[in-house]
């Protein structure tokens, strides 16, 4: 059985009698995304520095493949790769100065760093301004430079924190990209904390909200989405030429339809599993015609906002 990159048991915080991460439990595979959410004081920060092994858990364990973040810090850091939300670089030296800084700070040898630096800027889209002074970059290129910056130790799991912050939307655009490619080609695991959740909702395998410490919610978009919804149950919502009862009641005689409402011109088909196309042929079996077919979709903002408000 593969250890999971990221595991949080029952993990726990307390600052001066506040318990800022409360008994949290996680497993992040090889290759996954994970949006980190939640409202600023939900614990994500702390989460995150107990992962890092920068803090120590009051109790509970945060690992890292393996390596026990609080014991073994060491071998958490060779590799983590970490963005803060606001990175640091010398300004006056140029990207690749920067960069051949942290490999030596990171043992990196140069011959070999010389390689991983060319291979880090490439993948950012930063061969270009290789050469150029940092301090006259956009944040845009500060962030890439940023991700560059924790490429270069072939990290295993990669933290980024609101990564796209102040940045225009070709920017986003071009970190996204960077992000799922991370993913996708080097099989890097990304832990994404971020508020920016239509963002998370297009690059993210699944999602972990927290409210006050606690996980509320934990899952594939999609999933907490139908959650939603009760037990996870599909609403299919058809506008039709014309609605007859005994349409509604053939519908309500398939097998997995749960139940079925009718307001003017359109049909609520509530059921367990997707049944668009069973439901679309009953229709024209029966004689009338579907003008609209669509499915009830929560977006993230919608499933954040319900976690947020109950707590």
């Amino acid at each position: 059985m593969e250890i999971p990159v990221v595991e949080a048991i029952k993990l726990t915080k307390d600052y001066k009698g506040t318990r800022a991460v409360d008994c949290l439990s996680l497993k992040i595979e090889e290759g996954e995304i994970f949006g980190f959410l939640g409202p600023n004081g939900a614990g994500k920060t702390t989460t995150i520095l107990m992962l890092l092994g920068l803090t120590e858990p009051t109790s509970g364990l945060a690992k890292i493949c393996g390596y026990n973040a609080a014991r073994e810090p060491l071998g958490v850091k060779r590799i983590t790769g970490y963005l803060p939300e606001n990175q640091g670089f010398y300004e006056e030296l140029t990207a690749k100065e920067n960069l051949r800084y942290v490999s030596r700070l990171n043992s990196i040898p140069d011959k070999e760093a010389s390689v991983k630096i060319d291979e880090s800027l490439q993948a950012v889209g930063l061969t270009d301004v290789a050469n150029r002074e940092t301090g006259k970059f956009s944040r845009g290129m500060k962030q890439r430079l940023g991700i560059a910056n924790v490429l270069i130790k072939d990290p295993r799991l990669v933290i980024l924190d609101e990564p796209t912050s102040g940045i225009d939307p070709d920017g986003v655009s071009h970190i996204l990209d960077i992000i799922e490619g991370m993913s996708r080609e080097r099989g890097i695991t990304v832990l994404l904390s971020s508020h920016q959740l239509h963002q998370v909702q297009k690059i993210c395998h699944r999602v972990g909200i927290m409210v006050k410490g606690h996980m509320v919610a934990e899952g594939p978009i999609e999933r907490l989405g139908k959650e939603m919804l009760g037990g996870g149950q599909n609403l299919l919502e058809v506008q039709l030429s014309q609605i007859s009862p005994e349409l509604i009641d053939t519908i309500k005689n398939i097998t997995g339809v749960i139940s079925v409402a009718s307001s003017d011109d359109v049909l609520s088909v509530m059921s367990d599993t997707d049944m668009r196309a069973v439901i679309s042929r009953t229709i024209f079996e029966n004689g009338s015609l579907p003008l609209q077919i669509k499915t009830q979709d929560y977006t993230l903002e919608e499933i954040y906002m319900k976690y947020f408000r109950q707590e």
